[in-house]
């Protein structure tokens, strides 16, 4: 099982966003109509994780009614910070989402990168976000996804120290069931069911692939 091939796909935000957007994330916001086509899309291919990022109030409103209706389940990465704020999860929604048999990691505690933090800001971002998001659920929370997208090794490594079991990151590409760097595809907006079809089943090629392995492996040991 641990080297079998999956493939991560993580949403974002879905429909219309009830918060101001930072600059560059309206990309990765997508109708509801394609939310809903992706997951009737990835539902069918033999090996799929289900993710989404921000902790936004649409995970709750669109997001798990549409999970129960096909019988999946989904990892949830919140961003401590945000709950209860307009336009983003409350603690009872995590709560219910936790309930109704999805997985509560963390986002860290504001959506910022997590690469050359200072020591106060690491705390804040990989502990105290994580403590939060655990007491709220009444369980261990002990994954997470990397803001942005961006870690080094040094980030790595203080993330196993503090036992997180597995790490989600943006990298496009396959990933090993059971490692524990786990890169995903995000889904945006300019995406289709037949372009995240191509890409992830399909593949990149193999320099394609070899080019993504590189970028990880920079990431990595940088």
């Amino acid at each position: 099982m641990r080297n079998e091939t999956v493939i991560n796909i993580c949403f974002h935000g879905i429909g219309t966003p009830e918060r101001e957007l930072e600059p560059g994330e309206d990309r990765y916001w997508i109708s509801e109509d394609l939310f809903h086509a992706v997951l009737d899309e990835v539902r069918t291919w033999p090996a799929v994780r289900l993710s989404f990022d921000d902790g936004n109030a649409s995970d709750i409103e669109l997001g798990l009614p549409a999970l129960r209706r096909r019988e999946l389940t989904a990892d949830f990465f919140v961003l401590a910070a945000r709950l209860d704020a307009p336009g983003s999860l409350s603690e009872e929604a995590v709560r219910k989402l936790h309930g109704e048999g999805m997985r509560i990691g963390s986002h860290g505690m504001w959506h910022r990168p997590w690469r050359g933090m200072d020591p106060a800001t690491s705390d804040a971002e990989l502990v105290t976000a994580r403590d939060r998001l655990a007491a709220v659920v009444g369980a261990e929370v002990d994954t997470a996804a990397c803001p942005l997208g961006r870690y080094d090794r040094q980030l790595l490594g203080r993330m196993r120290r503090l036992g997180y079991t597995r790490v989600f990151t943006s990298d496009r590409r396959r990933a090993r069931a059971g490692s524990w760097l786990q890169p995903r595809y995000s889904v945006r907006r300019d995406d289709t069911p037949e372009s995240l079809r191509a890409e992830a089943l399909g593949g990149p090629g193999a320099l394609g692939r070899l080019k993504l392995e590189a970028v990880g492996v920079v990431k990595r040991l940088r």
